[in-house]
């Protein structure tokens, strides 16, 4: 392929040496398909046509895309494959893309926020753009909206463990100020990063709307689920447990041990009750935590037996965490990876907007913080979890 590569990279030499910058798009569109070519076959392990033994799929055509870059609006062919477990998108598109959709964010968030066009358009050339109409910034929000869009909808492929969970925003709906339930999933694959899996707006947490983003999810080619994590939300249960039948649950612990505290009677016990409850979480193995949680339960009989009672149905749920490897068992007690990475972000992002125009507003500022998580995770240099030492 080498000869190839050089071939056609002098063929855009040549191309620049004749016309000049009038051919500058043309050239960025060519080596863009050039690029995205050897991902390809660095993906598939082969060159085009090539046999060998380490080749996994094929190579499947390519489709027109419309991207912006320092050239232009171009048209480049992004390669497709087919025959290959994982699915295959370009890092050297990507990459591209993500600065684009950085300016269009910050565009499209301060649409958000009422901020003026002449307010925008000040912010926008420390971008090198030097004038914004009203025009461009609706424009602005309808490209974020289709990248959005696009990144919502791609597939997903392999995730061993799952963990879920949700937060409130004020929206206008009707001009009544409602609250409307953000769903997100995050994830970890076979290489052991975390990768942002969905976001969904919904009026409430009703399994109707759970079960609909869960289903979404598989739709999109999620597979492999062997562990769940999340809250006790009634919807949430009723979803997981209709559209994910087969996965263990672990009931979140730190929400768990907060309940605990509202069941307890008296001030003294819901001062130690937590304690208590860490001597549960931390034990060897299953069989010491459920002989803790038993003395635990026996030492509530007398005194507050509603407690007793609570902690022997629910405190059960929050120990599924033991059938993982003990290296895991601290990542996945909780949901909390999902509630300070995620939702804490999210939350940073949203507290000035107050209350959103419209669902859309909020699904697209969400939807475009989520993305820079993942693009940070996926780039992580170490991996959030280690198969590896599950193997051993």
């Amino acid at each position: 392929m080498r000869n190839g590569q050089d071939t056609a990279i002098e063929a855009l030499m040549e191309q620049l040496i004749a016309n000049g910058s009038e051919d500058m798009g043309v050239v960025f569109a060519s080596l863009f398909d050039l690029a995205m070519r050897i991902e390809r076959e660095r993906f598939l392990g082969a060159e085009h046509y090539e046999r060998t033994p380490t080749r996994q799929g094929y190579a499947n055509g390519t489709k027109p895309k419309r991207i912006d870059t320092p050239a232009g609006s171009l048209t480049v062919n992004v390669p497709k494959t087919a025959g290959h477990d994982d699915p295959f998108y370009p890092q050297s598109l990507e990459r591209g893309r993500r600065s684009t959709r950085a300016v269009l964010l910050a565009v499209a968030e301060m649409y958000i926020k009422g901020v003026s066009t002449r307010g925008a358009e000040a912010v926008m050339k420390q971008f090198g753009i030097e004038s914004l109409s009203s025009s461009q910034v609706s424009r602005a929000a309808k490209l974020l909206d289709e990248e959005l869009e696009a990144w919502r909808s791609r597939p997903l492929g392999e995730i061993r463990y799952l963990i879920v969970d949700a937060r409130y925003e004020k929206v206008r709906l009707g001009g009544v100020v409602r609250d409307a339930a953000v769903l997100s999933a995050m994830g970890v694959g076979p290489d052991g990063r975390r990768r942002v899996l969905g976001v969904s707006c919904a009026l409430s947490e009703a399994e109707v709307h759970w079960r609909a983003f869960l289903e979404s999810l598989l739709e999109r080619g999620m597979r492999g689920v062997q562990f769940v994590v999340s809250d006790d939300h009634a919807g949430l249960r009723a979803a997981r447990q209709a559209v994910l039948t087969a996965a263990p649950w672990q009931r979140c612990q730190f929400h768990l041990a907060q309940n605990a505290i509202h069941h307890a009677p008296s001030l003294a016990i819901r001062k130690r009750i937590g304690v208590e409850l860490r001597q549960i979480w931390n034990a060897a193995n299953l069989e010491a935590a459920e002989e803790n949680l038993r003395q635990l339960a026996a030492s509530y009989r007398d005194q507050a037996p509603n407690l007793a009672q609570w902690l022997e149905d629910n405190i059960p749920e929050g120990l599924t965490v033991f059938i993982l490897p003990e290296h895991h068992r601290r990542r996945l007690r909780t949901s909390n990876p999902i509630e300070r990475a995620i939702q804490q972000e999210i939350k940073r992002r949203t507290i000035k907007v107050r209350v959103f125009p419209n669902e859309a507003s909020l699904e697209r500022l969400v939807s475009a913080v989520l993305v820079e998580i993942d693009d940070k995770w996926a780039t992580a240099d170490k991996a959030y979890i280690k198969w590896k030492c599950q193997d051993d």
